[in-house]
């Protein structure tokens, strides 16, 4: 598929849709709400745009052939190969991006956006990780 003579994928287009949701919820409500009204707002974006959204995803964790209910929880899985984890806090720290990386790793999706919700401007509050 190609935009503006650029090849572009299925998956590069559903993260500009999320992407896109995103800015809307965060032109709306802005920075300063806990990351469940975040994550709430944003389920409801996309519903409303068709696109499939699961919350709160378990992820539990394989050792050694044994599957420990650790309570991960992946924020939300758009269209089955979309992760999102959401946040509202002051900046990215290197745990946010070492969390996003794991649950891609454990959960097999190979997209995340990572999303800081509390930005003034939403644009330098996403990070697009690719494994």
């Amino acid at each position: 598929m190609t935009t503006n003579g650029v090849q572009t994928s299925a998956r590069d287009l559903l993260s500009e849709r999320v992407i896109g949701a995103a800015i809307e919820v965060h032109k709306h409500v802005g920075p300063g709400l806990l990351e469940s009204a975040y994550e709430e707002c944003l389920a409801w974006e996309l519903t409303r745009l068709g696109v499939p959204v699961e919350r709160q995803v378990p992820l539990p964790l394989n050792y050694k052939g044994l599957a420990l209910d650790v309570a991960y929880r992946i924020d939300m899985i758009v269209d089955g190969r979309l992760l999102l984890e959401l946040k509202a806090v002051e900046k990215f720290e290197k745990i946010h991006e070492a969390q996003i990386l794991t649950y891609l790793k454990l959960s097999g999706i190979h997209t995340g956006l990572l999303i800081n919700f509390n930005v003034p401007a939403l644009r330098v509050g996403i990070k697009r990780f690719v494994v």
